[in-house]
């Protein structure tokens, strides 16, 4: 029993003896009936105590009396995932948990950590085609340019090869292919994806205007589609922003330019969805170059040039040919302009990664 229940009986029965028992003794004695009031007292000191424990077991919280603790509050999210975290620790193989951890760090935008669990998943399971996905598409997220590297693609590949019907696993093995200058390969990824969706949904309109920009890049446009069709698609492709790029290698990087290497000139939103709104993919031994990055150029339908307000300019010359920055690259970048500006944007690559 609890040291303070003890003492608050304790302090009623003195407050009894005050308040009630002395004085009917005392009266008691006045009206010469000392005995039968000392009885009615003794009987006011055992019953106060035994009543107050009483009503406490019937109506208070009587497993406080043993020691039994306050209910903590709610857990909250970010304890949830420490507690995860500690688990996962003590049982580096629970796969479900590994699966858990990286769906919900991905849900919170924490692309590192998804990634990571993402790669634990795999190394339990390296047929989970959720995995797959989700690693390219977190990876993604994590590079400067987010453009999907060897791995991602390899990965969104096999998920899609497993699971044909993943819808996520299409649409990103797409736009891999579509970054990669692959167009008829993403043309053809999107046309598998069509049947799957809503006719009329926001993503089947999205996913038909991916279709019609990667025929268009493969000049290889339906044969059934009519010319007003054709002139739309042409006319649409030059409309909205178009930002005229001017890019330069400094005369000091000269050397560390090599056969083969690769140029991208980019535009990506300065904060938001990580992928590039345009790109441009050219031989390095062109520079210096210019070049107009238009919405035609862009990655997803919904993510275009026109659908900010200011871009983050960049180029990258890469000795590997991949678009994902690699030690030795060379960079530069304008910083952030408005995407209807009119006036030249220079860029000069003067840094090595």
């Amino acid at each position: 029993m609890k040291l303070a229940f003890v003492v608050a009986v304790v302090l009623m029965v003195i407050i009894t003896i005050a308040v009630v028992v002395v004085p009917l003794l005392r009266r008691g004695r006045q009206q010469g009936r000392p005995r039968s009031i000392f009885v009615v007292a003794l009987l006011v000191i055992v019953a106060v105590p035994l009543i107050t424990l009483g009503l406490y077991l019937k109506i208070g919280t009587p497993a406080t009396l043993a020691g039994v603790a306050v209910q903590p509050p709610a857990m909250n999210i970010d304890q949830a995932l420490a507690d995860l975290r500690a688990h996962l620790v003590q049982q580096p193989d629970d796969l479900r948990g590994w699966l858990l951890l990286a769906q919900t760090t991905s849900a919170m935008h924490q692309p590192s950590d998804a990634r990571d669990a993402y790669d634990h998943v795999l190394k339990l399971d390296a047929g989970n085609s959720d995995a797959m996905v989700g690693w390219a598409e977190a990876d993604a997220m994590l590079q400067p340019d987010h453009v999907m590297g060897e791995r991602a693609h390899a990965l969104l590949k096999q998920a899609v090869e497993k699971q044909p019907d993943n819808q996520r696993g299409l649409w990103l093995l797409g736009i891999s292919q579509f970054q990669q200058n692959q167009f008829a390969e993403a043309a053809t990824t999107w046309r598998h994806l069509q049947p799957m969706l809503q006719p009329g949904s926001t993503v089947a309109n999205a996913v038909a205007e991916q279709i019609k920009a990667a025929d268009l890049h493969a000049g290889d446009a339906p044969a059934e589609a009519s010319s007003t069709d054709s002139a739309k698609s042409t006319n649409d492709s030059h409309q909205g922003p178009a930002l005229q790029v001017k890019v330069q290698l400094d005369p000091a990087l000269k050397t560390h330019l090599g056969k083969g290497d690769t140029l991208f000139i980019y535009a990506r939103a300065p904060s938001g969805p990580p992928m590039p709104l345009a790109v441009a993919r050219m031989d390095a031994g062109m520079l210096p170059v210019s070049v107009t990055l238009t919405d035609a150029m862009a990655m997803a339908p919904q993510l275009k040039l026109s659908s900010v307000s200011k871009v983050f300019v960049g180029a990258r010359v890469s000795h590997s040919g991949q678009a994902i920055a690699q030690p030795g690259d060379l960079e530069g970048n304008a910083g952030v302009v408005a995407v209807d500006a009119t006036q030249p944007i220079h860029i000069t690559i003067d840094k090595v990664h």
